[in-house]
């Protein structure tokens, strides 16, 4: 039996021969690998940014609301437009009655167009605030202030922006104090949030933030509003419980009877995002696992032309005293080292397409040292098993009838 050196030195000099057959049959092993890297790099990213960005409310904020905040069936989201909205009462009888909830804030928002001098935004998100949000909201203010209670009470027109409106009105001097206007009136600026950056595509930056009263006189005072409830250390369930008593008696529901609001909190968010993410993430891990079974099929393929022309070559060697576990061991190595490097040129071109993805487009990734060693292993996987056939094919040919083929 040789040496795992001398076989390996074999493996490499039979390749160096076939230069262009070793790699054209990497070649399909190679994009079915950057594929499945490509995917799981942007399934993770995803997972995180979502995690990071969509869902911050943090481990002890909840909401409150009169239509689901994350839900797939829409016959449940028409049915719940049809519910009594959730109004300003609501959310003092729930900071008044409520122990276990540390702060208690409302929240709606539309969208409007914004101007400063002859510049000119669209589809702004306006968004109406209690001044208690500012103890909830996790965004942090990046320069200024948030308006005051006294300030809400007299609907003061006030407001913060968002990065986006920031750099577009104000690009390289400060924004407080300038005076924009939104949809029909006039507001000052008294801060700015930090920058959050775009989501699959969407500006999360381009807001305005107004005292809840001036809003809802903009608005009409019959919006449903979402509530906004901090809970105090350790008693997060109990909050929500006492939230949801609160509500369900001033909406007089008992016994049995559904609610007609609904509870949102990180974990919903995420268990949606997970369900969503997971149903594409079987679809692309099925695409790109197709890809490499091709690419196996394809080596296994050159590999019985190999098997077909190196019959002389195999003759030689076994009247040399080959045995045929060292044929075997020959073409399954060749087999192997093919799919090898066929993994590694995939692993880093797909890193590589991730990459560019990142840092060129709103398609978050994220590149993990293990993910790399699933794709090596992935392919070395595919080199045996579809090596297999070829290298028996091999090792049981006649030595005799071997050294007769031209």
């Amino acid at each position: 039996m040789l040496a795992l050196r001398d076989n390996l030195s074999q493996t490499f000099g039979a390749l160096r021969a076939h230069k262009l057959r070793a790699s054209l049959t990497m070649l399909g092993l190679t994009m079915g690998v950057a594929t499945l890297i490509t995917v799981m790099t942007l399934v993770q990213g995803a997972n995180l940014f979502v995690e990071q960005k969509i869902a911050n409310l943090g481990t002890n904020v909840f909401q409150i609301a009169r239509t689901p905040f994350a839900v797939t069936d829409f016959n449940v989201i028409i049915k719940s437009l049809k519910y009594k909205k959730i109004e300003i009462d609501d959310m003092l009888a729930i900071a008044e009655r409520c122990p276990a909830c540390d702060a208690v804030g409302a929240s709606a928002s539309t969208t409007v167009r914004a101007r400063y001098q002859n510049k000119e935004a669209t589809d702004v998100s306006l968004a109406g605030q209690t001044a208690s949000m500012a103890d909830i909201d996790t965004r942090t203010i990046e320069r200024g202030r948030p308006f005051t209670q006294s300030e809400s009470d007299h609907s003061a027109h006030v407001c913060l922006v968002g990065d986006t409106l920031a750099e577009q009105f104000f690009p390289g001097e400060s924004p407080v104090g300038k005076v924009i206007r939104v949809g029909t009136d006039d507001f000052t600026i008294i801060g700015t949030l930090e920058k959050v950056g775009s989501i699959l595509g969407q500006d999360q930056d381009n807001f305005v933030i107004i005292p809840m009263p001036v809003f809802l006189r903009m608005n009409g005072i019959h919006s449903s509003l979402t509530i906004n409830i901090r809970a105090t250390q350790g008693n997060f369930e109990q909050a929500q419980d006492q939230a949801r008593l609160v509500l369900r008696a001033r909406r007089h529901i008992s016994g049995n009877m559904e609610e007609d609001f609904f509870v949102g909190t990180k974990e919903s968010y995420m268990a949606l995002w997970r369900q969503i993410s997971s149903a594409f993430f079987a679809v692309f891990i099925m695409v790109s696992a197709i890809s490499a079974i091709v690419g196996g099929i394809v080596i296994m393929n050159v590999m019985l032309v190999s098997v077909t022309e190196r019959r002389k070559e195999i003759g030689v060697r076994r009247a040399m005293g080959a045995t045929r576990i060292d044929i075997l061991e020959q073409f399954m190595a060749e087999s192997v080292v093919q799919c090898i490097f066929g993994g590694i040129i995939g692993v880093s071109l797909g890193f590589l397409i991730a990459l560019v993805l990142r840092n060129y487009s709103p398609f978050p990734a994220v590149v993990q040292t293990w993910v790399a060693g699933l794709g090596v292993v992935l392919s070395s996987i595919i080199g045996l098993f579809f090596g297999i056939y070829p290298a028996v094919r091999a090792s049981q040919l006649d030595p005799i009838v071997a050294l007769r083929s031209e």
